[in-house]
């Protein structure tokens, strides 16, 4: 899929774990990346969780470019069978949702909230995606905000094995009407 916005063209292909390990490991391992929570993992470790999604049946990884260069990582998974299983209650066409923006030295005004955006898109292109959950840590203020920005709707708070995360929904009709259009 490709997206154009104000900031240029961005584009979504599968991830290819041996040959982009490299490049993730520089990226979950920058202190940008802490909600990550790979902070101290090895080039192997990165490649090996890679390497593990890839073979999930439900769990799959995406490497967002743009202008044609690596510039974001994103994840969608099943709930009902990955992050979330057993930590609330999944409808039908609920996909679970993470993403990382690469780090520059040279930041673009309005890049992060185009790169959600074109996760999103990405995400309700399948027209069997009824919602988007998100569980970003509690104390991500940021991201919180960003997902606010796009339709997302906070439910409460949940304690997952590695952190306190805020289960939150984005209905596709929330995501349109967030971004003005008419539904």
């Amino acid at each position: 899929m490709s997206a154009t916005t104000g900031i240029g063209t961005l584009t979504v292909r599968p991830l290819d774990p041996r040959k982009d390990a490299e490049l993730l490991h520089s990226w979950v391992t920058h202190p940008k990346a802490a909600y990550w929570m790979m902070q101290d993992a090895k080039l192997q470790d990165v490649e090996r969780e890679y390497m593990r999604i890839a073979a999930h049946e439900h769990h799959h990884a995406y490497l967002g470019l743009h202008e044609g260069r690596p510039a974001f990582l994103m994840e969608k998974y099943d709930p009902r069978y990955v992050e979330l299983t057993g930590l609330y209650d999944p409808e039908p066409g609920d996909v679970g949702m993470h993403f990382l923006v690469a780090p520059t030295d040279r930041p673009i005004h309005g890049f992060t909230k185009a790169v959600i955006t074109t996760v999103m898109d990405e995400l309700f292109a399948d027209p069997r995606t009824r919602r988007v959950v998100v569980e970003p840590d509690v104390s991500n203020k940021a991201v919180q905000a960003l997902n606010e920005a796009v339709g997302f709707v906070a439910e409460r708070e949940i304690d997952k094995p590695e952190k306190r995360a805020l289960l939150s929904f984005c209905t596709r009709e929330r995501y349109l009407a967030a971004r003005g259009v008419a539904i």
